[in-house]
Parts: C-alpha cells; structure tokens; sequence
C-alpha cells in the first residue's frame, strides 16, 4: 500500500529558510524598482477580488503591483529617517497598511487614477461589507431553481417546494441598508444575483523626486499581514 502523502514530515527548518528568501526576494524586487521607475503610488483596494486584481495587473505591462506583506515592503523601503533608501521613503513605509500596496510606475498621477477608474467594477458583496440597500423578498414563488430550496431553508428562508416551484412563505428581509451582511444574507444575494459591492483601487500617497505627498485621508485599520502567506505579493 503506498504511503500517504499526509504522512509526510516537514523539517520546520526549511519551512522557516523558504519564507525567509521569499521575503528576501520580496526586498530585492521592490528596491529594484525604486531605482526603475519615477513614481511610488500608496495604493488601497475596495472590496479586493483577485480575479478583477488579476485583470488589472495584466492590463499595466510597464508597470509593477505589489500587494500583501505590508511590513516586508516597509522595510525594503525604510522605516525610519535613517533606514530609508531614498528621501521621505519612510513616510511612504508609514502608509503602508490593511488592504493596501505600492504601485510602480512612469506615469503621472492623473494617467495612474484613470486607469483605476476604468478598472472599478460592481461583485457580490461578502459577510462583513456593509449593506448598501435593504432587500426585502415578499411572499410568493422565486425565480431560483428548485434543487436549492434545501440550501434556503438552511439560509433562514422560509421556504417549500410546491409543484417543483420554490415558494417563499412569508416576507423576508435579507438586508437592512447600513448593516453589516452576515455569512447568511451575503450568500443569498449572491444566489439572487445582487451585486452590492464595488471594486476598485484608490491613491492613498505618491512619492516622486524625493518628496511624498499624502492624497487620501482614509482611516485603514493597521492588519499583521506580514506571515499572510496567502497574499499573492506580486504577478
């Protein structure tokens, strides 16, 4: 019988050594690009989705995207006066937080936000986002195929199954406008097709010829992201 691969030990050792180069490698890349290109743009995502982040970096060919890892980046930039690698490098670590990254470019900063905006793009909202409307289902049959009406009632819909139509029983309010959506009325709006978020990319900073300038007032919550081996730092 052959061995399963779960059973497989894993020196932690090496584990450690490859997250290490990895965040070396991370360092290297972005100190490259200090000295490729003109501009530093602080960049935030809104409502992240990495298949529309994906089309985005693919559409910037002359540009380089890093996300995740915010205090490797801090510090292949320099933290402080005396660490920074250039001049007011360190204030550009400083906004380095949550759900944001730098943005490489030779563009202006004009060229750089309408490129953003014609990136924005509406998707289905997750547990957590804040409701931009209520959504209230009243009585009577839904246009949603009839294998469903298991996952609905599991969802909190008070539903049947009559004549291989869904029916709702009564009036059901899945979200209240200004509430955050729990895990529940998310993945209903998703099955009724509601798309209640937006996704897009806002300037945060720009740093140009040794001079940052805060752009966006926006009050990010500090994230430990630096272990997130999930975040895809750059394509």
């Amino acid at each position: 019988m052959p061995k399963s691969k779960r059973d497989r030990v894993v020196s932690l050792t090496q584990t450690k050594k490859k997250n290490y180069e990895t965040k070396q490698k991370l360092v290297e890349e972005i100190q490259d690009c200090c000295s490729k290109y003109a501009n530093i743009y602080v960049i935030e995502t809104k409502n992240e989705r990495n298949n529309l982040l994906k089309d985005f970096r693919d559409s910037c060919k002359h540009s380089r995207l890093f996300m995740g890892r915010n205090k490797v980046m801090a510090v292949a930039l320099g933290r402080t006066v005396e660490s920074e690698l250039k001049s007011d490098f360190y204030k550009v670590s400083r906004c380095l937080r949550g759900r944001r990254g730098l943005f490489f470019s030779n563009e202006s900063l004009e060229s750089v936000r309408e490129s953003f905006s014609s990136v924005q793009a509406t998707t289905y909202a997750r547990s957590g986002s804040v409701a931009t409307e209520t959504v209230t289902l009243p009585a009577g049959p839904l246009d949603l195929p009839h294998p469903m009406e298991p996952q609905l009632r599991q969802l909190g819909l008070p539903t049947k199954l009559k004549d291989g139509i869904i029916i709702l029983e009564a009036e059901h309010t899945v979200c209240e406008k200004g509430r955050p959506l729990t895990t529940q009325s998310a993945t209903i709006l998703k099955h009724l097709g509601n798309c209640m978020a937006e996704f897009g990319l806002e300037v945060i900073g720009h740093w140009h010829d040794g001079t940052f300038t805060q752009i966006s007032e926006t009050d990010t919550p500090m994230e430990d992201d630096e272990d997130d081996e999930d975040s895809e730092h750059e394509k």
